[in-house]
């Protein structure tokens, strides 16, 4: 679990890139703190705002020696759609965001060399780079496959380029590399590669995908969800909203709702029941309570 600080966080860039938004901040004491796979929870739309609740981020980067932050962001489609988002494409540089992280927790890096294949759909790349940073900084190697609906919507190819030759893109529309679903080429590269490892981070179809592909073949699989959160911060813990909960099996077997921001984002890929989200399966521990309508509304 991350240690997070609240600060009031100078906006230093906002600059377009691609079909995404490219957002640097600077604030103190909290890039060394920050692991891949860590979440950003930013207030939008000022103190007299409607918009009560943060929104959350996947931290792209994080520069220790320069006290930043960076993230991405789309103002349409994916978790983070909707006015909140529009609001932030909005911001001046030199401008201040109020901010708590890092949060959550990060993806688990091995501690020696691995071969690893990271999978990501559109901007769900954004937490990929770091980690695989990490993974050849502990001897191991990286391999990449991105895809997106269309050539617009890839993210972080140039960057993966930088970081290893074997990199497979695609997209459905066939407009960047090969044609089809980012799933599509997954089991070939984890054996071409030997991957000891699989990260995958994006829509929860690639993440069920990903999952299932790596457990025929006995692959380890960690994925960073992208479930919508409230607040960041497990507010819901005290019982109001649970917006970001999903069913997870625990080292003792029982199925329970686990808080993306805080039990997650990143979580075994395997223990996660992907084709149970947003439903209220009976055998999960403290459904009956949902059922009875405890948790509110969002």
């Amino acid at each position: 679990m991350a240690h997070p600080l609240q600060r009031q966080a100078e906006i230093v860039e906002l600059s377009p890139v691609g079909a995404y938004h490219r957002l640097v901040l600077r604030a103190e004491d909290i890039a060394e703190r920050v692991l891949p796979g860590h979440v950003v929870a930013v207030a939008v739309g000022g103190p007299d705002s409607a918009m009560l609740m943060r929104r959350a981020f996947f931290v792209h980067r994080a520069d220790p020696d320069e006290q930043t932050l960076e993230i991405v962001f789309s103002e349409q489609g994916g978790s983070d759609q909707g006015r909140g988002t529009r609001e932030l494409a909005q911001a001046r540089v030199g401008g201040t965001l109020d901010i708590v992280a890092p949060l959550g927790n990060a993806f688990p890096v091995p501690n020696g060399p691995v071969s690893a294949l990271l999978v990501a759909g559109g901007h769900g790349s954004v937490p990929l780079f770091g980690l695989a940073d990490l993974i050849r900084e502990h001897g191991g190697s990286v391999s990449f496959i991105l895809g997106a609906p269309d050539a617009g919507r890839l993210f972080g190819v140039d960057r993966a380029k930088e970081l290893t030759p074997d990199v497979l893109v695609t997209t459905e529309d066939g407009s960047y590399g090969i044609r089809g679903h980012v799933t599509l080429p997954l089991a070939e590269a984890m054996k071409a590669i030997d991957a000891g490892v699989v990260y995958a981070s994006g829509p929860t179809s690639v993440l069920r995908a990903v999952t299932e592909t790596a457990t025929k073949l006995d692959v380890r699989c960690f994925t960073a969800v992208e479930e919508t959160m409230a607040c960041g911060v497990g507010i819901c813990g005290v019982g109001t909203c649970l917006a970001c909960v999903l069913p997870v099996v625990g080292d003792d077997g029982v199925s329970r709702f686990a808080r993306a921001c805080v039990e997650g984002p990143c979580f075994d890929g395997t223990r996660v029941r992907w084709d149970d989200i947003g439903t209220v399966p009976p055998d999960v521990e403290g459904a009956a309570a949902m059922d009875l309508g405890v948790t509110g509304a969002y």
